[in-house]
């Protein structure tokens, strides 16, 4: 009988990178398409990402004070007409409900494309007095937007996010939320995800429709293309304005309140996938792997050997997600199947490590081989997967550190990026929306954001030559 063949191979990153991004979101059992175009099934192995994601998020959350709630999918296009920027900002991406059944709806609906026209409605009619507030809201839905070009997780017409949505008595304190939030993403990505971020405000141009500010994570992947990983707004009182939304102060006097909206989406798997992937597979986080350690029996077929690779899973499954694979397919084809789907360990066990009372631990990112004696198992697990978190992160960060390239003029722009490649560029600005376009215009590249921290490295704008405001982090984004 033909054994199952081993593990279908995976384009080279470094051959075709977006081919490389599709092989692994299908063969690693990620995601499949549908008939409908820009939507896909995320399947068990992908949900369980996001779950875990999930799941450490909404700690996080509830630790800064948050709570969950949930507001309807659909949107009266009279509600969302209420406020002029953020509905000129989604009205090429809206989804519109026209009929309701047979009849046809006097108001049409929209599919949610972003919630801050429902939160806002719902403030209005709690919100009252200061003591009403601050009300710290967070829902964890799916919402459409009509992307005209889609990628698997990076960008689809429907997608799973969180967006929380809050609203304070003052200023301060709403700009103090946006600003904790963003910290909360850049955590949760380095800590996590092994990911490093750049935290940063959005220029002007590239706000979200509606807010007064917003601040981003941006991230680099492998390829040296950024990638936005979650947002952060403050929108003043603007959207109180609109809506009506007052309370009555400490002093008796009526008052808008301030409000902020911030987000993350299942993209993070896509941003995961291209950080650490290699050309085996995904690697994937520990904190966030559905799998952490896979056990491998070898010669499973001689007495013992199952029974003592179920064992060592009762032993680690208290603390870890692990999993025996007792199939009749080859440990080569394991290896290769375990790797693919970027499990962090791989333990081996077979008769010979039995009489001698060890096992082999693999680390899938760096693939270092390390024999374990049992009775120390339960420590060396802790430790190597620290090791794998920490591993990952120094490599995207030297990724990182290898792509950005300090640049004074376009032209150093141009030459830097077509001798190096694609990264992150770091060049002083005006703060002219003209010189922003331009240098996108002749370079390529778009403003990403405008770093928290800041690095002098001129005095001139890159692109005009007049007096430098700040520096910014340029790039091509996904």
């Amino acid at each position: 009988m033909a054994e199952k063949k081993m593990v279908e191979a995976i384009t080279s990153m470094d051959e075709d990178f977006a081919k490389w991004y599709t092989d692994i979101v299908k063969k690693a059992e990620l995601i499949e398409y549908t008939s409908v175009k820009g939507c896909m099934v995320i399947r068990p192995y992908g949900y369980a990402i996001w779950e875990n994601i999930q799941k450490i998020l909404d700690g996080m959350f509830k630790a800064t004070g948050h709570e969950n709630v949930c507001m309807p999918m659909f949107i009266p296009e009279s509600l969302l007409q209420k406020e002029k920027d953020h509905v000129e900002g989604f009205a090429p991406e809206v989804a519109w409900v026209t009929y309701g059944g047979n009849e046809k709806l006097e108001d049409r609906l929209c599919v949610r494309p972003t919630s801050e026209t429902l939160f806002c409605e719902h403030y209005a009619n709690i919100v009252h007095s200061w003591r009403d507030l601050p009300k710290l809201y967070n829902q964890w839905v799916s919402v459409v937007r009509w992307e005209k070009t889609t990628r698997p997780f990076l960008r689809s017409r429907e997608f799973l996010w969180q967006e929380g949505h809050t609203i304070h008595a003052t200023a301060d304190e709403a700009i103090e939320e946006t600003e904790r939030m963003l910290n909360v993403y850049k955590d949760f990505c380095e800590t996590y995800l092994a990911m490093p971020v750049i935290t940063g405000k959005k220029t002007d141009s590239d706000k979200f429709a509606g807010a007064e500010a917003t601040y981003a994570i941006e991230a680099l992947m492998h390829d040296g293309k950024a990638l936005q990983a979650g947002t952060s707004h403050y929108f003043g009182d603007g959207f109180a304005k609109a809506f009506e939304i007052m309370y009555t102060n400490k002093e008796n006097k009526q008052q808008y309140p301030h409000q902020t909206s911030w987000g993350v989406t299942t993209r993070l798997i896509g941003a995961i996938i291209m950080t650490h992937g290699d050309d085996n597979g995904l690697v994937l986080p520990p904190a966030v792997a559905p799998i952490q350690a896979v056990i491998i029996p070898i010669a499973q077929h001689k007495a013992g050997v199952l029974e003592k690779a179920q064992e060592l899973k009762a032993t680690l499954e208290k603390d870890y997600r692990v999993k025996v694979d007792d199939s009749e397919n080859s440990p080569g084809w394991k290896f290769s199947e375990y790797e693919m789907k970027g499990v962090p360990l791989r333990i081996e066990i077979g008769p010979r490590d039995i009489e001698q009372g060890q096992c082999v631990i693999v680390t899938r990112h760096n693939r270092e081989k390390t024999i374990v004696k049992l009775e120390s198992l339960q420590a060396e697990v802790a430790k190597k997967l620290k090791e794998v978190r920490d591993g990952m992160f120094q490599k995207a960060l030297e990724n990182r550190a290898n792509k950005t390239y300090a640049c004074k003029t376009m032209d150093e722009i141009t030459a830097v990026l077509e001798s190096k490649g694609d990264g992150f560029v770091k060049a002083m600005w005006c703060g002219d929306e003209e010189c922003e376009d331009k240098v996108k215009e002749v370079t390529g590249v778009g403003s990403r954001c405008i770093p928290d921290t800041q690095e002098h490295l001129d005095d001139k704008c890159v692109c005009c030559g007049k007096p430098a405001k700040c520096m910014v982090m340029w790039g091509k984004a996904y």
